[in-house]
């Protein structure tokens, strides 16, 4: 039995870390009030107990996972730590506690609040990445294909697979600005890491033109008198857009589309 205390255990913010409170926790036997990184620690009146990355540590939490409770758990730890869940960490504890002590079927035990929340979170992680699977757009830049997001979960470990898997021959980058990492990829094979800032030059004249057809056809399949602006909301929101070619118009290529405003005007009426 995990007794309650009011320390907060405080780590570097990586997933051996968090897996190293969780040896900790089970170590002392105790559940801390709240484990948070570095980053996010604010002033608190409670005892602090800094955890230290023990790659030894992490790996027996890790290796346990899977034969003590089952594989579908262990990509559920993950997972979990991938999402924008508050008090993630916490979560993940009481999680795996729950599953040393239930086994299998704890993945399955959706009537127990931690087991919900936990459920809950992967899926809007799964959710989210998912859309952005659709959603993100790619820039050329040279010989390099360049896509921004801004997630609210840390969806690149699930975006680099699929998008290496799709790109097998090309070398692109996907920075996440909401957490300051990115996904590089040259011919199939992807590493993340972090990226505090990413300055892009501008484009060229072969991307800009590309930008401008897409936009286009993005305007012209519109069907006038069938636009719903909150069904259109309801399956893009607003928050993907800003950095979808189709809604970002540069000033550039604002002042190039008004120069071709007369011959679209034109080809319109011959097709009449």
């Amino acid at each position: 039995m995990h007794r309650q205390t009011d320390l907060t255990y405080v780590y570097d913010g990586s997933y051996d870390g968090a897996l190293c409170c969780i040896f900790q926790a089970f170590l002392h036997k105790e559940r801390p009030f709240a484990i948070c990184p570095e980053t996010e620690l604010q002033p608190t009146l409670c005892p602090v107990r800094y955890i230290e990355t023990c790659p030894q540590q992490a790996e027996r939490v890790a290796l346990a996972l899977k034969p003590k409770i089952s594989a579908r758990a262990e990509a559920a730890v993950q997972h979990l730590f991938w999402t924008c869940q508050p008090e993630k960490e916490l979560l993940m504890l009481d999680f795996v506690r729950l599953g040393f002590r239930y086994g299998g079927k704890v993945t399955a035990m959706l009537g127990d609040q931690t087991v919900a929340q936990v459920a809950e979170a992967i899926k809007h992680l799964r959710r989210e990445a998912h859309n952005y699977k659709g959603f993100l757009r790619f820039s050329a830049y040279g010989p390099v294909l360049v896509g921004v997001i801004e997630p609210k979960n840390f969806v690149l470990p699930i975006l680099a697979p699929h998008f290496a898997a799709r790109y097998r021959n090309e070398a692109f980058l996907i920075w996440d600005k909401t957490h300051k990492a990115a996904c590089s990829c040259i011919k199939g094979e992807s590493q993340i890491g972090r990226l505090e800032g990413l300055i892009l030059p501008q484009p060229d004249t072969a991307e800009e033109q590309t930008r401008r057809l897409f936009r286009r056809y993005f305007d012209t399949i519109a069907i006038e008198a069938r636009k719903n602006p909150r069904c259109q909301m309801t399956h893009l929101p607003l928050r993907y857009r800003s950095q979808m070619t189709e809604f970002v118009k540069d000033e550039q290529s604002a002042a190039l589309l008004e120069e071709e405003k007369p011959q679209q005007n034109l080809l319109t009426l011959q097709e009449k």
